[in-house]
């Protein structure tokens, strides 16, 4: 048998992780709900593909590794200052979707984000239109989202104003 290499540490962190799940859905009631399915369903689904993909990681692992893998690109360390914007984004967007709205804090989110992306490609772009064109894309994709939810799946989401379209 070989030694335990990363990729089968890996599977088994996978394994491990569809496992922990698992035993999360055994603590949501099954009673069926919506269309027939009670509302551990999902959770079953996720945990019960995590421990395939697992599975099938640890096989491929101790069965060889994995073949014909191209060498990782990208810096050897993480970028840390990417990482703080994106980390800042993510907190911003948790504390201020209800003061702001979704569809901004999640635009905020992602101008923030995008920051972190170009910090950690070594292109930082401060300019004030690069600043307002990602603010452009994140209300673009945010928007959207916004109405499908609220106005035809009919799901709340905190908004800015009361008139359920912003």
């Amino acid at each position: 048998m070989k030694p335990a290499t990363p990729q089968t540490l890996l599977g088994v962190g996978t394994l491990t992780l569809g496992a922990l799940l698992a035993a999360g859905a055994t603590q949501i009631s099954a009673e069926a709900g919506y269309a027939g399915v009670g509302p551990n369903f999902l959770p079953w689904l996720v945990a019960v593909a995590l421990m395939l993909c697992g599975g099938f990681l640890v096989w491929e692992a101790r069965s060889g590794g994995f073949r014909e893998m191209e060498e990782p690109s990208g810096a050897a360390s993480g970028c840390w200052r990417g990482f703080a914007w994106v980390s800042a984004g993510i907190l911003a967007n948790a504390a201020l979707i209800t003061t702001l709205g979704f569809i901004l804090s999640c635009a905020l989110c992602f101008v923030l984000a995008v920051r972190g992306f170009k910090a950690a490609e070594g292109r930082p772009d401060r300019s004030p239109k690069a600043w307002l064109v990602d603010a452009l894309i994140g209300i673009a994709i945010a928007a959207p989202v916004y109405w499908m939810f609220t106005q035809l799946l009919a799901i709340s989401l905190p908004g800015l104003t009361a008139t359920g379209w912003l």
